[in-house]
């Protein structure tokens, strides 16, 4: 069990690292124009982190890893706030403001992907670029970049994705 443990936490910890590797891109905030600020860099990993964690869903054995990076991520957010001197008795309200924001995305991905373009180009506009005005063009460059990389992961082996190995396309 203490073996398993250790695995899953492996595998978390390096799908997280992959996720925020895929969300440093520079991509993002010059071609698609996600604005460089904290706000910015937040909504980009929770973007990729939903994209794992959707492709996750419902894969029996997927649990313990969607967990275990659900709380790497999170740990690693607030350490982030603790580095950027935010006073320990905020930090913790200020993480769980930011886990209450993650599932409302996490809501409002998962509908913009079930439903039509216009519901996915309003959940990215409202949290990719709540802070910035952002033109029609990379909205729309945007929902088809987070559609393409959902029908990618989709067809990824649930095996590897379990095991961390997540992978993300060229922005």
């Amino acid at each position: 069990m203490r073996f398993q443990r250790s695995s899953t936490r492996s595998a978390a910890d390096l799908a997280y690292q992959r996720v925020v590797a895929q969300a440093r891109r520079l991509e993002f905030f010059t071609s698609y124009g996600v604005p460089d600020t904290l706000d910015g860099r937040f909504e980009v990993i929770c973007l990729h982190a939903f994209l794992y964690l959707h492709r996750l869903k419902g894969e029996p054995d997927a649990a313990g890893v969607g967990q275990r990076f659900f709380d790497a991520m999170f740990a690693d957010f607030d350490r982030s706030l603790r580095e950027i001197g935010t006073g320990d008795l905020s930090v913790g309200r200020q993480v769980t403001r930011m886990a209450e924001g993650f599932y409302g995305r996490v809501r409002a991905y998962e509908q913009g992907l079930d439903g039509d373009n216009a519901a996915m180009e309003a959940a990215l506009e409202r949290n990719l670029y709540g802070t910035a005005p952002a033109s029609l063009d990379r909205v729309e460059r945007m929902a088809a970049y987070v559609r393409r990389e959902a029908a990618r992961l989709a067809g990824e082996p649930a095996s590897a994705l379990i095991a961390g190995s997540v992978s993300f396309g060229v922005p």
